[in-house]
């Protein structure tokens, strides 16, 4: 079930009622009921392996916590480390290594492809799950010994497709005491949902039309209209991917759940460290913790060693989107910028800037470029081959004639960047992302009544709904 589609409107004005009115504990059963009907109306068959999943990492977890030494904790760790990788990779990435054997042995494997869906939100929930039996064997978390709560942990339906990528010790505090909803949730949600909706629907599936068009076939455009398009696809994952975090983070809400932020305006970062705070946050403070910190041991074995461990955390990021090298090589780009701007700052962390002008200057460059490359890497990530990827790179910096469509692309491009622009302003000068919240009950509604008329509408005049970019990951 898709967000941006009318069905889950009605989905949430029965599960919301319903879940207020319930009994204690009862209410825990009908949400996770309701979670699995939410996940399994895209394929009911995949029910089996997210239960599965959620039921296995479960008893991991107490068995992690009653094992006698550290050895036996180790081993039990590793192999649940061990299934969840198997089960995610051959689902996910099996066709991958046996189109990559082939490219560099010929094709000696190829009658080894499957052809099998991909379950939606399996990168997610597999992190998510993980999370639990990692802080149990390292002696942060103890283990839940209700199973309900710890099925609602990895399949509640808000988070549960393409995140935030919530860490156990977060939020099955929450599933434990969980309360019923009262006002400031319900308005929280509603703004939250309001904001994600706009995002989604009105932004980021529609700058989409323009965006997939051109790269559906670039060969019949410009220097400067692939140009614009790439910026228009910039603006598309991030009204996307926003949009859905807002709506999950809104639907949670309503249920009386705090999901964490994921997003924190990162098209105005001042560097790509920064960027990296501020996008897909979740999924950053994941890799950072358990994979740069607690993995490859982070900077605890010298300056060299922590430049490759932050090269390969981001190489292991950049494979978790996709299985496909160009996601490998856009992890590996900001990977390798993560490194230079290490080196930089560390070599330059006594020179200091007394002149304010010029402090501010260097700082809209530094923005503006940080802004600038993460728009160029977008194109490993949105390209589907290198041959793709290359040829569009050539025809931007190789100069082509424009046509008349070149000043109407320039146009759609502005009036979306001003739009997410505004959107992130407020959220910046509020410092909240359901800034409507914080707005007298006229004003809320004032507001929020014409973007829903405007999102029901595309809704019903688009046809078919356009899937979240993160649902094929």
């Amino acid at each position: 079930m898709l967000f941006n589609t009318p069905i889950y409107l009605v989905f949430l004005l029965i599960v919301v009622p319903v879940f207020y009115f319930l009994p204690k504990r009862i209410d825990k059963f009908f949400l996770l009921g309701a979670s699995y009907i939410f996940y399994g109306y895209w394929d009911w068959r995949f029910l089996f392996l997210l239960v599965g999943s959620s039921l296995m990492d479960y008893y991991f977890g107490l068995l992690i916590y009653k094992a006698e030494n550290k050895q036996k904790k180790k081993i039990l760790l590793l192999s649940s480390l061990f299934l969840n990788l198997v089960i995610l990779c051959f689902f996910k990435y099996f066709n991958f290594f046996i189109d990559s054997f082939n490219l560099v042995f010929g094709n000696k494997l190829d009658f080894l492809h499957i052809h099998i869906l991909l379950p939606i939100g399996i990168s997610f929930y597999t992190f998510q799950s993980l999370s639990y039996t990692f802080d149990i064997y390292r002696e942060k978390l103890l283990p839940t010994k209700d199973t309900l709560d710890y099925c609602l942990f990895v399949g509640v339906f808000p988070h549960m497709v393409s995140g935030p990528i919530v860490k156990a010790k977060l939020i099955l505090p929450q599933l434990a005491t969980l309360q019923k909803p009262v006002k400031s949730d319900f308005i929280t949600g509603f703004s939250l949902l309001t904001v994600g909706m706009f995002q989604k629907v009105l932004i980021g599936d529609t700058v989409a039309k323009y965006a997939n068009h051109i790269f559906s076939d670039p060969t019949y455009y410009s220097s400067s209209e692939l140009l614009f398009s790439l910026f228009m696809f910039a603006i598309q994952i991030y009204a996307d991917f926003a949009g859905y975090s807002n709506i999950a983070r809104g639907s949670a809400k309503i249920f009386g759940i705090d999901l964490i932020d994921n997003f924190n305006q990162p098209y105005l970062s001042k560097n790509i460290t920064d960027f990296w705070r501020r996008w897909h946050i979740s999924l950053s403070d994941w890799l950072k913790e358990y994979v740069y910190i607690w993995w490859l041991g982070g900077n605890r074995k010298g300056k060299v060693r922590s430049y490759i461990n932050l090269m390969l955390t981001m190489l292991i990021g950049g494979f978790w989107h996709g299985a496909n090298w160009t996601f490998i090589v856009w992890g590996g780009l900001h990977g390798g910028a993560l490194v230079v701007h290490k080196f930089f700052m560390e070599r330059t962390k006594h020179i200091s800037i007394r002149n304010n002008f010029v402090s501010q200057f260097l700082s809209v460059i530094s923005s503006l470029a940080t802004f600038l490359f993460v728009v160029l890497a977008w194109l490993f990530f949105r390209a589907p081959d290198f041959h793709s990827a290359w040829f569009y790179l050539d025809r931007i910096f190789v100069h082509t004639v424009s046509s008349n469509l070149t000043a109407d692309l320039f146009i759609i491009m502005l009036f979306y960047f001003i739009a997410i622009l505004v959107i992130d302003v407020v959220e910046l000068k509020t410092k909240r992302h359901d800034f409507l919240a914080i707005l007298s009950p006229a004003a809320r509604f004032g507001i929020a009544i014409p973007v829903w008329i405007a999102v029901i509408f595309f809704m019903y005049t688009i046809g078919k709904p356009m899937p979240f970019i993160y649902f094929q990951f």
